[in-house]
């Protein structure tokens, strides 16, 4: 096997032009993959994060049937405190998440005593939210970024409101809510931030203490509508929510259906379409890859039969076995597809660690000043570069088996 390493790399370099121009194709075409993965993997990465550390949380548990009712924010959906206390036990046994937040959520009236608005209010423990959600004080373009911003009787209003109705900080507003039985109450809340929007302009989500909430709802025990969780490890995500969704499975109705439903982010969020298309055009991708590699390969190959047939010839008449012969074809498109696949790998890494020093920042709907910054795992390296090797040796393939067929009479007349 040594010698016909040896031959089939002293054939590549006997037509020079021609094998660096095969290796150049291949070199790009590896490196253009590579770099397009790691570059879209950052985006995607990038993207998540804002939507998952800005408000929405790597799993949410549910009451079953409130997702499907959540644009009308079903108080009768909430999860009862024997239940959301079994759920906090749950959750401070499972090492995989960083911390959980529960939540009330409800739609009510907004107003400054001379306009009134609807708002989605969201009532939290403020720890437990910064903890789950890291990234919504970033959201908070007025205001304090800390804890004390969700104390008691103070909340974060969304920026449309507080544009529309000319609200400022330290302002004084009321938020009034209609009761699961049907009655109307409202509170006083001082304003103590101005969130802006990660879903677009027409985000109407305020924040309040989940004490106020309990109030404002006339709750006398903690009613959840949500629990959202914090993952250790993001590639995780589906598996957690499959091990929670087995755990609490085994509570059930008297109908005997689950009483709880777990959903991923990406089954909550629209978001998750984009990811989606980002995760096709990377396959497209690596199909060019394939055709690229293909017929650069098939090509340079076949050439190399119809030059070397006399020689073909030769070596076939003095003993040389077909299959002999067959893998010194396969030995040369191995060659190439292990030398492209090196340098295209050097070329990618060299490219990624050049954008990285080079800090290029984009926008992601109103987030402004993400940083770039792509990276590219020795998983992805790995599989395109046997992809690469794999499609050299197939493509092969034909031209080596159409050698070993060759009748040594008929190739050594050859002109």
């Amino acid at each position: 096997m040594t010698k016909v390493l040896k031959i089939a790399i002293r054939n590549l370099t006997r037509y020079r032009r021609r094998t660096l121009l095969t290796l150049l194709l291949i070199t790009l075409g590896l490196a253009f993959v590579l770099l397009f993965v790691s570059v879209t993997g950052s985006f995607k990465k990038l993207m998540i994060g804002q939507i998952t550390d800005s408000f929405l949380g790597d799993v949410q548990i549910h009451r079953k049937g409130y997702v499907a009712s959540i644009d009308n924010l079903p108080l009768h959906l909430n999860i009862k405190p024997e239940e959301a206390q079994k759920i906090r036990d749950l959750l401070d046994n499972t090492p995989d998440m960083v911390s959980y937040s529960e939540r009330i959520k409800f739609g009510g009236m907004f107003s400054n005593f001379q306009q009134t608005s609807n708002i989605r209010v969201n009532g939290v423990y403020p720890e437990k939210e910064f903890a789950t959600c890291p990234l919504l004080p970033a959201r908070m373009v007025k205001g304090k970024r800390a804890v004390s911003a969700l104390a008691p009787g103070k909340i974060l209003v969304p920026e449309l409101l507080a544009r529309g109705l000319e609200i400022k900080i330290g302002d004084t507003v009321v938020v009034i809510a209609t009761n699961r039985d049907g009655s109307v109450n409202g509170k006083t809340f001082e304003v103590s931030g101005i969130l802006e929007s990660v879903s677009g302009p027409g985000g109407r989500d305020g924040y309040i203490h989940i004490l106020d909430a309990m109030e404002i709802l006339r709750l006398e025990k903690l009613e959840v509508s949500e629990f959202a969780v914090n993952v250790r490890e993001f590639h995780r995500v589906n598996e957690l929510a499959a091990d929670l969704w087995a755990k609490l499975s085994g509570m059930v109705n008297k109908q005997g259906k689950p009483r709880f439903e777990v959903h991923s982010w990406d089954r909550l969020s629209p978001f998750a379409r984009v990811a989606q298309m980002i995760d096709l055009m990377t396959f497209f991708v690596k199909l060019m890859l394939i055709a690229i590699v293909l017929i650069s390969i098939l090509n340079v190959m076949i050439m190399a039969v119809y030059e070397r047939v006399r020689e073909i010839g030769t070596i076939a008449a003095i003993g040389t076995k077909p299959g002999r012969i067959m893998s010194l074809f396969l030995m040369e498109g191995l060659a190439l597809g292990v030398s492209g696949s090196m340098m295209g790998t050097l070329l990618s890494v060299l490219t990624i660690w050049i954008l990285n020093l080079s800090r290029i920042t984009f926008s992601f709907g109103r987030q402004v000043g993400l940083v770039l910054a792509p990276t590219i795992s020795a998983g992805e390296v790995v599989t395109a570069c046997l992809l690469v090797i794999v499609i050299a040796v197939v493509a092969s393939l034909q031209p080596a088996y159409m050698a070993s067929k060759m009748e040594p009479v008929e190739a050594l007349r050859h002109v």
